[in-house]
């Protein structure tokens, strides 16, 4: 698993490639929860992960709720088709905001909805 961290103007981007378990949670929670500051706007692209596990999910949550506590704009990314589906039947796609590409996202975020 791989993770690239980057900016583009004001919004930090989290990039996930690999599968996302109980080995590797613990990984992105110690390299994106540091990125949760005060009004941060953070963007999760999940686009190259092929699996997520119920670790997986796990660490989404708590994202979230570093975000929440941080008072941050947190979207998520690329979600595969199959991860979408678990998230939507565990209830957890209510807590997130998700876009299908990178340049949506941005152009959300950026505060740019022509």
């Amino acid at each position: 698993m791989n993770i690239n961290i980057n900016n583009q103007s004001s919004v930090t981007i989290a990039e996930i490639e690999g599968e996302i378990d109980a080995n590797t949670a613990p990984l992105i929670q110690e390299k994106v929860s540091p990125l949760f500051t005060p009004q941060s706007q953070l963007l999760l692209n999940l686009t190259d992960v092929e699996y997520m596990s119920s670790a997986g999910l796990r660490i989404l949550l708590t994202l979230h709720r570093y975000a929440t506590a941080n008072d941050c704009q947190f979207v998520l990314v690329g979600l595969s088709e199959e991860i979408a589906d678990v998230m939507k039947i565990t209830g957890f796609i209510n807590f997130f905001t998700t876009y299908n590409t990178v340049e949506e996202a941005l152009k959300t975020l950026n505060g740019n909805t022509e």
